[in-house]
């Protein structure tokens, strides 16, 4: 049986460990994921588009994260990856003081809005610190809002 683990850094050896003497193996790529609550990675796991190998991505580097489908790309300013897991997931993992959902397909960093642009159907157009542009859905709309206080 192939299990991922989603758990902090200090308690993932001891997990680890235990699962594996109990012949439990430990993969990325599972389906099944042991996820502890309240904890928030500080990297992903990624892989090159060119070569297809795996990475660990800092968090700290992450523009935006935006799904197309089945395949979720991760966007830094020097290149973009693609996510080894689904969107939904990747959005428990990650701190939500520093990341926000601003539509049913896009995750950006808080911290890498460049500029706001308002428009007149009740969303925004976001520059993000790369150049990407990127739209805040009606749905988003109002907790996009209340977060910048705008």
């Amino acid at each position: 049986m192939k299990i991922k683990l989603n758990i902090s850094d200090e308690r993932y050896d001891e997990i680890k460990f235990a699962l594996e003497e109990r012949g439990i193996q430990i993969d990325d790529s599972a389906d099944l994921v042991i996820s502890e609550t309240n904890s928030f990675k500080d990297h992903l796991t990624v892989r090159e588009k060119e070569t297809n190998a795996r990475i660990l991505l800092s968090i700290e580097d992450i523009i935006c994260i935006e799904s197309f489908g089945h395949v979720v790309e991760v966007q830094t300013h020097e290149a973009r990856y693609q996510a080894t897991d689904r969107l939904y997931r990747i959005v428990g993992l990650l701190d939500p003081s520093k990341f926000l959902r601003i539509s049913n397909s896009v995750v950006i960093a808080k911290n890498k809005v460049k500029r706001i642009t308002p428009t007149l159907s009740s969303k925004f157009i976001l520059t993000m610190s790369n150049g990407k542009k990127v739209d805040v859905t009606r749905s988003y709309y109002y907790i996009f809002k209340d977060y910048f206080g705008i």
